[in-house]
């Protein structure tokens, strides 16, 4: 229709993005780790060995952000306030006390996970918001039911344990932000290909990780 504005006219890529790797993302949302997390069964130190491994992850995650500050457009995608580094640190504190470093390790799914970062997010902008995107909107999405959830299971109060989960700025507000980014970024076809695909594999480098812990901490499924 003459007048129209273009982003009338076709998906939004943050909607395409979504909906393409919607089966991807709930292979760790059902995971045994994660339903177990979820319902109540873990104790605080099965628990806290999530966020563990979550640390390396989003340590070398935001190196690669400072490494794509200066990139026109992955550089955009590092918003104030997102950073979850110190969050992490301050939660690890809080469930195993200041030497809580000398008491994490990161196991084979988390070690794959990082070098994967490291192959895809310090020199293509488009694998840094693909992994990036993958942890953030998480974040800001069922990240805030997991943190309710922990809060209530461990009898928490007010935000200490659960930083990692909490943000200065309203989730919504952030997401709408970026969103926008994703709908304006200049990619064309094929490097929005290319970052969908990417998107499934750092949900399944996630997902792999979150059965590790379950091997390694010997959790079943609900019977």
């Amino acid at each position: 229709m003459a007048g129209e504005h273009p982003e009338t006219m076709q998906e939004r890529f943050s909607a395409r993005l979504r909906a393409a790797t919607r089966a991807d993302h709930g292979h760790n949302e059902d995971s045994t780790y994660m339903s177990a997390l979820l319902e109540g069964r873990l104790g605080r130190e099965e628990y806290a060995a999530l966020i563990g491994q979550l640390h390396f992850v989003y340590d070398l995650l935001e190196e690669a952000a400072d490494r794509m500050r200066d990139d026109e457009v992955g550089g955009l995608f590092d918003l104030d306030g997102l950073r979850r580094r110190e969050a992490l640190q301050a939660d690890l504190a809080f469930f195993h006390g200041p030497d809580w470093a000398e008491r994490t390790t990161a196991n084979e799914a988390t070690r794959r996970y990082c070098e994967r970062m490291r192959e895809v997010c310090f020199d293509w902008p488009g694998g840094f918001v693909a992994h990036h995107y993958t942890r953030y909107l998480g974040d800001l999405s069922g990240g805030q039911v997991i943190g309710d959830r922990v809060s209530r299971t461990y009898g928490l109060t007010g935000d200490e344990g659960v930083r990692f989960y909490r943000f200065a700025e309203r989730p919504k507000r952030l997401k709408d932000r970026y969103r926008e980014l994703l709908d304006t970024a200049p990619w064309d076809e094929a490097e929005r290909l290319r970052i969908i695909e990417e998107v499934r594999t750092a949900y399944r480098l996630n997902a792999e990780l979150a059965a590790c812990l379950a091997r390694e901490l010997s959790i079943e499924p609900a019977a």
